[in-house]
């Protein structure tokens, strides 16, 4: 029967793990739970192929305990039920452990219902997701279970399970690799040892006898695995926050590269949503301008499509992130929003009331507003904030060139 070579190669203990170190090394809080063999419901959170169902194998081998296996995508309570009814009988006499494998996939009330399997501690549950388990595992559970997060295993890492699957795969027959085979695989399978050997399996099965395996062939079957995005997902949103903050820590190399990720995955309406959104929050008022070159570089971009869309949001980000930088905007609306939010607001003051209808000056309404462009320096001092919040300050001018002439001008203007 024939048995893939990510089964064949599983590791069987934790010493033979590759990657998580954090979590498996000696003094590793993971395998110290272990090694107590006091396991407590567990939640693993991590992308796929980085080790979350063998860690959960070697958990049960090594506390002796019954491993269930179940696909929340697929699974009921019911198949839970049946493995309680084991419980009391000679198949699993040390007590079970389930591992729940996308329990993002069970529902709220399925969810619930796992409470009353893992409080009595008759049940183990470790819990698998690749997605954010604060977002999609309800309190009720996640309050009573430890979240572990498994990453993406480092090509270092990842270079000990290539070489070791290409020797067992290539056992017994006289195949040679080209320089490079190993790495390429290593870096371009984005982190994932199942894809990784996977990709191992392909190039064996299809190697000649006496014959070599190509880098160019390497390179092929692990293009673009190396690319972890999903729209609805922690990467999607990962991979927004970091092209923001690079952004606005001014670094345009990793501006440019978080760009390109989004580009390569062909997800250019959020890049450029989220280019728009910068120009005004992070750039701001100390380049006012950005805002308008920006949004025409995105009009450009969505004119021209890919691949020459790359072009001008390249020099929109680049732009960006090497442009002074204010955030007195958002902070001066996120104040007021918060005083509004919380009630402080106060009656219009009288003057600045619409007074363009009959009756509005019986109302009083306009009567004591002065225009203006009627004075020197188009300004005149007057009430504009009610009375309620007289003396509020929103905007603080920000440290950089434009605010600052800004302010030295008003500050003549006022005669301050």
């Amino acid at each position: 029967m024939y048995q893939p070579l990510a089964d064949k190669i599983r590791p069987q203990t934790l010493d033979d793990v590759v990657g998580q170190t954090e979590l498996l090394r000696p003094n590793g809080v993971l395998r110290r739970i272990v090694e107590s063999g006091q396991i407590p419901n567990m939640i693993f959170y991590g992308p796929s192929g980085v080790g979350k169902t063998t860690v959960a194998s070697i958990i049960a081998k090594q506390t002796e305990r019954k491993l269930y296996r179940l696909n929340a995508t697929t699974a009921a309570i019911a198949d839970i039920r049946r493995i309680i009814d084991e419980l009391d009988t000679f198949l699993a006499p040390n007590g079970a452990l389930v591992y729940l494998d996308e329990i993002q996939y069970f529902n709220k009330k399925q969810q619930q219902s796992l409470l009353e399997f893992i409080e009595d501690g008759r049940m183990t549950l470790i819990a698998s997701t690749t997605e954010n388990p604060y977002f999609y595992v309800y309190n009720a559970v996640l309050s009573r279970c430890t979240v572990f997060e498994f990453k993406p295993v480092e090509p270092e890492e990842m270079r000990r399970a290539v070489s070791r699957a290409f020797s067992l795969a290539l056992e017994g027959r006289t195949v040679t690799l080209d320089e490079g085979v190993v790495d390429a695989i290593s870096t371009g399978c984005g982190g994932d040892v199942r894809k990784a050997l996977n990709a191992v399996e392909l190039l064996a099965a299809s190697a000649a006898e006496n014959g070599t395996i190509a880098l160019d062939d390497a390179l092929e079957v692990s293009q673009r695995s190396n690319m972890r995005y999903d729209r609805d997902g922690d990467s999607h949103y990962d991979i927004l926050s970091a092209l923001q903050k690079s952004v606005r820590g001014s670094d345009p190399d990793a501006a440019l590269h978080y760009l390109a990720r989004l580009l390569e995955a062909g997800d250019m309406i959020s890049a450029a949503r989220r280019m728009l959104v910068i120009a005004s929050e992070d750039v701001g008022l100390a380049y006012p301008q950005a805002a308008s070159i920006v949004k025409a570089c995105i009009d450009s971009a969505f004119q021209l499509g890919m691949p020459e869309a790359r072009i001008p949001l390249a020099q929109a980000i680049i732009l960006m992130a090497t442009a002074p930088k204010s955030n007195s905007a958002i902070r001066g609306i996120d104040a007021a929003m918060a005083d509004v939010r919380h009630g402080n607001c106060g009656d219009i003051p009288a003057n600045l009331k619409d007074c363009h209808y009959t009756g509005a000056k019986k109302l009083g309404r306009g009567l004591t507003y002065q225009f203006p462009h009627d004075f020197p320096g188009h300004w005149v001092e007057q009430q504009y904030l009610p009375d309620a919040l007289m003396g509020h300050t929103y905007y603080e001018y920000g440290e950089n060139k434009n605010e600052q002439a800004a302010r030295a001008y008003w500050e003549k203007i006022k005669g301050r």
